[in-house]
This record gives structure tokens, C-alpha cells and sequence, in this order.
């Protein structure tokens, strides 16, 4: 049921809608090297072959799991003899471009860049990270969003019609509530969607040659327990927000019960690590300064493990956060700060805290009188570090909650000398 052309693709609209980039370019066949960074199932394969066949080059798929650089310039050498002789173009399709190493990536670096190849790489990582930048800096980076729920159910209808492709020799029909339900479930993936799909339909009990699929064969298919939720609905916004307040609230017995609904209805785990590293600095901050490493821990974690061994990180992250001492001077404090770097954008730096880098900036008072802090004693000496306008301006304001009641006391000994 993979897509063949660019009209029967789904999704992408902010890619492939009418005038955007993407689209124009293949319009037009001047196709760019790109990267296409994605979740999976979102369709970045079907999207290399689509451009592959409507620029009408030759398309090679590498696996950057199972390739190396032999295989490469293999590749590379067939592409110039081929452009050489008959003047096709070749799309080199790299699938989990992430998995190349940096020299394995610095090989692809001149056949790229002199257009013996156009490359597409594929990735689910985060190309800034992933990918070196000198390759970077040679595509064009296009970023793939998540399917639909309604997306994902026009592809299970399309392949329940489709009687040379799909199932639609099969005489299925498929309840309301399971399309729906497949829809959610599948998160996105068309892939997940469309295996499930035939999965149920397979297992579907047959009455006078039709196939009747329902919600507990969708169920059965998936292998997810039914839940009340829907992660782009009301429901994820509900239980995000109770694990939030229930931590907030140092209240550990129901912040781990919003946790456990939210794993078990198959939220991202990722997107709950996200949330306890906010947790940590907007809640907690500087009352435990130990939150926010063991939230950074627990994110790392989870990014290493997946499902279904992440709960164990997010459970004892969550559990941590909720009984941890609390504190928002954090969030409030730069609250407070963009208030006046908002009004204050030309503020000028105070002559002595500038950098006297050339002759001619000293001569222009650069860093004169800055007094040295270690030269002092107790490494401490007053001076002015605001601009003029803003000198006698307090941002931070320490509550006494945990360890935080080790700065407030510091601070106001140092605003006492002042």
C-alpha cells in the first residue's frame, strides 16, 4: 500500500502543500540533498521514492545500518558511469542516516557535493546532533511530522478498498469504533496502522464470506489495552496537567497514578521525561538542586531504553520530584528579568566590565577600574554590574524552602556588605 506518487502521499502538507518548497522543487526537478528527520511511519522512505520516481532518476537504497563505505563507492561509481553514458540522474537513499559514523559521512561529503549523487537521508534523530556538519551544511534538512488520526484512517480505508494492493478483495468491513481506535492507537505510524490492520483483518471472524473486524480485534491486533485517551484530544491535556499539579502538590501516590495512565494508554515516554525536566526547574529548582540531574538522568534513560523498561526511570524520577522541597524563584526570577530586558534592549554595558581586546578599546576606557573578585578577600568586592539604569534592580528572590535556604542566606549577607 505504499504510496507511488506524490498525490497518492499522505500528510506533510506543510512540505508537499501547493507552493511549498518541497513541492516546488520536484515540480520544477531540481531536487536538493536532503535530510528527512521524522518519527517512524511517517513516511520518509515513500517520500524518497516519490521524489526518486517523479524526478525520474535512478533510486538506490542503502541501509546505514548494514552498509559501509565500499558499499558506497560502489554506488558512487555506478551513478557517475550511469549519468556518463545515458545522463540519469542517481537519488542515493541513506535509511537511519544517524547510524553512519563521521567517517563513513565525510565519504558521501564530494560525491554530494560535486552532484554525483543526490542524497536523502532518513533519520528518527535529530539531525543537528546526528549528522556531522559539514554534511549538514550541504542539505537541506526537511522535518516530517506525525500522521493524523484522520490521516491515518484515510489509509486504512484506502486499503480496505483497494482490491489489487490491499484487502479490498477480502469483503471487509470494519466497525466505527475500531477504525477510530486503530487510528489512535497507531500514534501516527502508518506502518503500525496498516500492519495491525491486516493483522485483525486476518484474525476477524468470517460470516457468509465477509469480514466483520470490531474494536476487541483491533485490540487483539495492537496488543494495547483499551484506555479512555487520546494523545491530540482533551484527555492527554487532562492527564499531563493532573501529573504536573500532583507533583507540584508533593503529592507522590497520585502523581504516580497519572504516570501509570498515561504509559499504560501508550503515551510518548519521552514527551513525560520532557515534562520532569521542566518539572524540575520550575518546581523544584534551586530547593534540591539535585532534581534537575536526576531528571536529565531519567530523560537519557529513557531515550536509551524505551518502552516498556522506561517506567522504572519515570517512576523514580516522578516519585523523587514530588516529596523534593519545592521552589519556583526559577521561572520567577527570569520572569522578572525579561520584564526590564524587554524595556532595556540598548542598554549599554558599563564601560569596566567590557573587554579591552585591542589598544584602541582601552583607550576608550574599556575595563578600566574593574576590580578583580578573587584579589579580595572572601573572593568578594562591590561593584557595579548592572547597566546605569537598572543598578539598584533585585531579581532573585530565594525562598528559605530546602537547600535554597543556603542561597537566601548568602545572598542577603551580600546584600547586607552592599
Amino acid at each position: 500500500m505504499r504510496p507511488r506518487t506524490l498525490e497518492d502521499f499522505v500528510g506533510q502538507e506543510h512540505l508537499l502543500g501547493s507552493g511549498r518548497v518541497l513541492r516546488r522543487t520536484l515540480e520544477t526537478d531540481q531536487v536538493p540533498s536532503m535530510v528527512l528527520w521524522g518519527p517512524p511511519g511517517s513516511g520518509k522512505t515513500t517520500l524518497a521514492e516519490v521524489v526518486a520516481a517523479a524526478s525520474q532518476s535512478r533510486f538506490v537504497r542503502l541501509s546505514a545500518v548494514s552498509s559501509g563505505v565500499a558499499d558506497l563507492r560502489r554506488e558512487v561509481d555506478a551513478a557517475r558511469k550511469l549519468c556518463d553514458f545515458t545522463g540519469q540522474k542517481t537519488i542515493l537513499f541513506i535509511d537511519e542516516i544517524h547510524r553512519f559514523n563521521r567517517g563513513q559521512q565525510d565519504a558521501i561529503l564530494p560525491y554530494v557535493e560535486n552532484g554525483t549523487v543526490t542524497l536523502i537521508g532518513a533519520t528518527t534523530e535529530n539531525p543537528s546532533f546526528e549528522v556531522n556538519s559539514a554534511l549538514l551544511s550541504r542539505v537541506r534538512v526537511f522535518r516530517l511530522e506525525k500522521l493524523s488520526d484522520e490521516e491515518i484512517r484515510g489509509l486504512v480505508n484506502r486499503a480496505l478498498l483497494d482490491r489489487d494492493r490491499g484487502l479490498g478483495s477480502l469483503k471487509v468491513t470494519m466497525e466505527t469504533d475500531a477504525l477510530n481506535r486503530l487510528s489512535r492507537l497507531s500514534d501516527g505510524d502508518a506502518r503500525i496502522a496498516l500492519n495491525a490492520l491486516e493483522l485483525a483483518v486476518n484474525a476477524a471472524a468470517v460470516q457468509d464470506g465477509k469480514r466483520s473486524v470490531s474494536s476487541v480485534d483491533v485490540e487483539d491486533a495492537m496488543q494495547r489495552p483499551s484506555l479512555l485517551y487520546d494523545k491530540s484530544g482533551d484527555m492527554h491535556y487532562h492527564l499531563i496537567s493532573a501529573l504536573i499539579k500532583s507533583v507540584r502538590g508533593s503529592d507522590p501516590d497520585a502523581s504516580v497514578y497519572w504516570l501509570g495512565r498515561m504509559l499504560e494508554a501508550g503515551e510518548d515516554p519521552m514527551f513525560v521525561a520532557r515534562r520532569l525536566l521542566i518539572l524540575a526547574s520550575e518546581d523544584v529548582g534551586l530547593a534540591d538542586p539535585g532534581a534537575l540531574p536526576l531528571a536529565s538522568a531519567c530523560h537519557q534513560a529513557v531515550h536509551s531504553l524505551g518502552m516498556p523498561e522506561a517506567y522504572l526511570p519515570l517512576t523514580e524520577c516522578t516519585l523523587y520530584l514530588a516529596l523534593a522541597p519545592k521552589s519556583n524563584s526559577t521561572i520567577a526570577t527570569y520572569g522578572n528579568v525579561m520584564e526590564d530586558v524587554r524595556a532595556t534592549l540598548n542598554e549599554p554595558v558599563p564601560l569596566h566590565l567590557r573587554n579591552a581586546v585591542t589598544s584602541y578599546n582601552a583607550s576608550l576606557g574599556y575595563g578600566k577600574g574593574y576590580k578583580y573578585s578573587h584579589d579580595f578577600e572572601d573572593h568578594y568586592v562591590e561593584q557595579q554590574y548592572l547597566p546605569d539604569g537598572l543598578k539598584e534592580r533585585r531579581y532573585y528572590a530565594p525562598t528559605t524552602e530546602g537547600e535554597e535556604e543556603t542561597l537566601y542566606e548568602r545572598l542577603k549577607n551580600l546584600r547586607d556588605r552592599r
